[in-house]
C-alpha cells in the first residue's frame, strides 16, 4: 500500500541518519474508503486525484508538526512509501481534530519503514515558509473556528509541494 508519511525537515535529517522511518506505530495517510467516500469527483482518472487527496492530508498532518515545532523550518515535508498491507490499519481514532475532517484518509503504519521503501519525498520550496509560517501560526484559531485564520490555513495549499528522489534526500536535510 502507498502511504503519505507527514514530516518536519529535522524528523526527515533524524529518518535519513536512521535510514528508516520510526518507530512505529507511524501517522500516515492512504486511499481509504473513507478517503474515496470523503472525495467526490467525476474525473476519470480519478485514483491519481485520490493519491494527491491523500498526499494534500498529509501535508496538513505536516503543518501540524510544525505547529508543534518552533524551530523547524517551516516547509511542510510528506514522504511517499510502499508497506506491505498488512501493516496498516486504519488511523482514525475518533478524536476531534483541529479541523473537521483531517482524520479522512488517515491509517497507521505498525512497523518503522526503511527509507529503501521510499518512493519520493514532497518538501514545500523556500518562497512557501512565509505562508506556511502564518499558517503553522494561525492552525489552532482555525480550528476553533476564526474563519480569517481558516483562511490562512487553508491558503497554503497554493503552493505545491515539490517532487524529489529519495537520492536527494541528504540535500535536503544538508
Amino acid at each position: 500500500m502507498r502511504v503519505y508519511v507527514p514530516l518536519t525537515l529535522p524528523a526527515l535529517r533524524q529518518a535519513h541518519g536512521a535510514g528508516e522511518l520510526g518507530p512505529g506505530p507511524l501517522e500516515a495517510y492512504a486511499v481509504t474508503p473513507g478517503l474515496r467516500e470523503w472525495y467526490v469527483s467525476d474525473a476519470s482518472d480519478e485514483d491519481e486525484e485520490l493519491e494527491y487527496a491523500a498526499l494534500g492530508r498529509a501535508a496538513r498532518a505536516s503543518l501540524r508538526l510544525l505547529a508543534d515545532d518552533a524551530e523547524a523550518a517551516r516547509r511542510r515535508v510528506v514522504v511517499v512509501a510502499e508497506v506491505p498491507d498488512h501493516e496498516v490499519t486504519d488511523g482514525a481514532d475518533g478524536t476531534d481534530s483541529l479541523l473537521a475532517g483531517d482524520t479522512v484518509g488517515r491509517v497507521r503504519v505498525a512497523e518503522a519503514v526503511p527509507l529503501a521503501k521510499a518512493a519520493a519525498v514532497h518538501v514545500d520550496a523556500e518562497d512557501a515558509e512565509q505562508d506556511v509560517a502564518a499558517a503553522a501560526e494561525a492552525l489552532e484559531a482555525a480550528g476553533r473556528g476564526d474563519e480569517d485564520a481558516r483562511f490562512t490555513v487553508d491558503g497554503v495549499e497554493d503552493h505545491e509541494l515539490l517532487w524529489f528522489a529519495t537520492q536527494e534526500i541528504p540535500e535536503l536535510v544538508g
